[in-house]
């Protein structure tokens, strides 16, 4: 695919994929999200050599969101199915980034609006400019919440300031994003992309299957019991222990090196 809405590059085991709208923000179209789809194929491929994923937006904004003169544009004038467009781009991307066994870094520049919230709360580091900001104005144009805010953002700022932040369309800063635990780390604006490439260059010098396990544990806890969190440690660590890294990371160890890793 030729890539005409996004640029997808790759530096050794590390590749970055930047939403290449700028003149728009960044806004998200079809075109866009088929994009970011086959994007992500290609880091999830087996063979890809891929260690892990910088995403951030090109310009003066990570993403604002939805086209909307895309989402509305009818010939006919017709009410438009805003859930088909849902099941056809924002579930399928939101679950193809969450589901990569690879970490996922993201960098935050500028305005980070509606389902680009979304999009930025799937990393799993997400890095912030000191300018950058988060906002959710659904309710203004009468919709509810989509890109899987409404499941990300409870869980990491809790019931109260999610409600607030939805209903109120409010913007959120940066530096108060990270004081309220919605992101990891607030940067300098000219210290956001070698922040971000430093932190993914040593996440791809790790044991890479170790770190997607991680993840899907992570990810599991939000709905597990305990009893069943724990079933699923065991039957992951028994996957862990069976890897090349595992061996490499006990005889590096026990040598007192350091472990060279292969993601295997």
């Amino acid at each position: 695919m030729v890539y005409t809405a996004i640029r997808f590059e790759r530096a050794g085991a590390v590749a970055t994929l930047t939403l290449n709208r700028p003149d728009k923000l960044n806004c998200f179209t079809q075109t866009m999200i088929e994009e970011i789809l086959d994007a992500l194929g290609r880091v999830a491929a087996l063979d890809s050599g891929v260690r892990c994923l910088v995403i951030t937006g090109a310009g003066r904004g990570f993403c604002s969101g939805q086209d909307l003169g895309e989402s509305i544009a009818s010939p006919s004038g017709a009410v438009p199915d805003l859930g088909a467009i849902i099941d056809k781009s924002y579930s399928p991307m939101i679950r193809a980034l969450r589901g990569l066994e690879l970490p996922v870094v993201g960098a935050v520049n500028g305005v980070t609006a509606g389902a680009g919230v979304g999009l930025a709360l799937a990393c799993d580091i997400v890095l912030a400019a000191r300018s950058a900001y988060f906002v959710l104005p659904f309710s203004r144009i009468g919709l509810a919440a989509d890109g899987g805010a409404t499941w990300t953002l409870p869980r990491l700022v809790g019931h109260a300031r999610a409600l607030a932040l939805t209903l109120l369309g409010e913007q959120l800063s940066a530096e108060r994003a990270e004081q309220w635990g919605l992101i990891w780390k607030m940067v300098e604006d000219a210290e956001l992309m070698g922040t971000a490439r430093d932190l993914a260059a040593q996440l791809a010098t790790q044991a890479t299957r170790a770190l997607g396990y991680l993840k899907k544990l992570l990810q599991a806890s939000t709905a597990n019991s305990l009893d069943a969190q724990l079933d699923l440690e065991r039957d992951i660590q028994r996957l862990a222990g069976r890897t090349e890294d595992f061996r490499e990371g006990v005889a590096a160890f026990l040598a007192k090196r350091a472990p060279k890793f292969t993601g295997k």
